[in-house]
């Protein structure tokens, strides 16, 4: 009998000690809710301001001074001058626990802004040797003023934070200058995964035709890996007029274009995963009576598993190769060119335990279930590194068609910041339910 009440005495102990743990993230949570509340106003008018003063990747100082001085201000450690502009804020909880790392990018586009609003950015940089027009068109802005209100809500309850976050700030996610390093590759090369080793990993994104309010995820891939590719058929030159004394880089480039083609048509089980291969960029001749020597042509390449990406690049090299052959001509592929991005991954198992979490903050019916993209994102590397979860959070304005809405890298892009509450909710929630619930 002494053993059974002991037994059941300790079962009511931990029972206790749940509801007890329980309450405590709830409440929390909803502190976390009031202080986002009363962010909101804050949270705007740093976006606007990053928004009308944007700066190309590699090249965020201003942005990054800004965040930098705003994690001091908090009491947060703060590393400057990681992967050239990129800032790393570590906020250590009062109690012992997992680590978090939570990322935002902040570079801009080579886009001259075309909205109405009075924000608009005005701004002008070089950009591959020639002036562009630079703009926020892809919502880095956005993101980097949330995870500023993130950091503010959870230095606020440092005391109760069982763990530590990391707020990662990243440069050059849309790719660095050609001939630099960058991007989240290179704060991972820097070791911002590591001292302390990160144990998860959260990310958003803002989604311009995706309606405010709802939260959009993917288990498993969900953007996909990006090659770059340079390929160069070498001819023989001739007159235009005797197109039999050469061989022609042209007529060759063009069976290419075509055959590349069928990797996806004819290669690829699309019942499984969707994959891209294009071609963007196609350079040869001088004049219209001239068979060119030499063509060069520029592409990409856009696939949802490692396998897919194995077997489009042998495809593709094979293609290349033997197609040029065939004509009497040669070709080389360099693959990756400049840039590679691997699969945007969330792990399922993560995804799976935070779900509850998304629903909580925004709602069942608001948390939807997103197909996989063909676009990428950088924030692949610090999937590698540890379990991570990416987030797309809606931008659109209520009642909108996102067929018609602007998209993403175009001069009329356009955020409705009555969503940024949610997305400083939604990365909070996520950390304070991870660090509680532990590995």
């Amino acid at each position: 009998m002494k053993r059974i009440l002991l037994t059941f005495f300790a079962g009511f102990s931990l029972i206790g000690i749940s509801f007890s743990a329980s309450a405590q993230t709830e409440a929390l949570k909803q502190k976390v809710s009031a202080k986002a509340d009363a962010l909101e106003k804050q949270v705007i008018a740093w976006r606007e301001n990053f928004h009308e003063h944007p700066e190309l990747g590699n090249r965020e100082f201003r942005t990054s001074k800004i965040v930098a001085d705003h994690l001091k201000s908090l009491g947060i450690e703060v590393q400057t001058g990681v992967a050239h502009t990129g800032v790393v804020g570590i906020l250590k909880g009062g109690k012992p626990g997992s680590v978090v790392a939570l990322r935002a990018d902040m570079d801009a586009l080579p886009v001259t802004e075309r909205t109405p609003v009075p924000f608009a950015s005005k701004v002008k940089a070089q950009y591959n040797g020639q002036e562009v027009g630079v703009m926020h068109a892809c919502g880095h802005d956005s993101h980097t003023a949330i995870l500023m209100g993130v950091a503010e809500v959870l230095a606020s309850m440092k005391a109760d934070l069982k763990g530590t976050v990391k707020f990662i700030f990243q440069p050059a996610e849309e790719g660095a200058p050609f001939g630099e390093e960058g991007g989240a590759e290179l704060m991972v090369k820097e070791g911002v995964m590591e001292n302390p080793h990160v144990d998860a990993v959260f990310g958003l994104h803002i989604n311009s035709q995706t309606e405010v309010g709802k939260i959009a995820y993917r288990p498993g891939g969900t953007m996909a890996s990006v090659n770059d590719m340079k390929i160069t058929v070498h001819g023989r030159q001739a007159h235009g007029a005797y197109p039999w004394s050469s061989i022609d880089p042209v007529v060759v480039s063009a069976q290419i274009i075509n055959a590349l083609q069928t990797i996806v048509s004819r290669n690829l089980n699309v019942t499984e995963n969707a994959g891209v291969v294009t071609i963007g960029s196609i350079h040869g001749g001088v004049r219209s009576n001239i068979i060119p020597e030499e063509v060069v042509m520029l592409g990409t390449v856009r696939n949802l598993s490692k396998d897919d990406e194995k077997m489009f690049i042998e495809r593709i090299k094979t293609i290349v190769t033997k197609t040029a052959e065939a004509a009497g001509a040669t070709a080389e592929v360099k693959i990756p060119y400049s840039n590679h991005y691997p699969v945007t991954y969330n792990d399922p198992a993560l995804t799976a335990k935070m779900l509850p979490t998304l629903q909580a903050v925004a709602g069942t019916d608001n948390v939807l279930l997103k197909p996989a993209v063909t676009g990428a994102e950088d924030f692949s590397f610090y999937q590698e590194k540890a379990p991570g979860l990416f987030i797309f959070l809606g931008g659109m304005p209520k009642g909108e068609d996102p067929k018609l809405a602007p998209s993403h890298h175009t001069p009329d892009f356009f955020i409705d910041e009555s969503g940024f509450k949610l997305g400083v909710k939604t990365l909070a929630d996520l950390t304070i339910d991870y660090l509680n619930k532990g590995k």
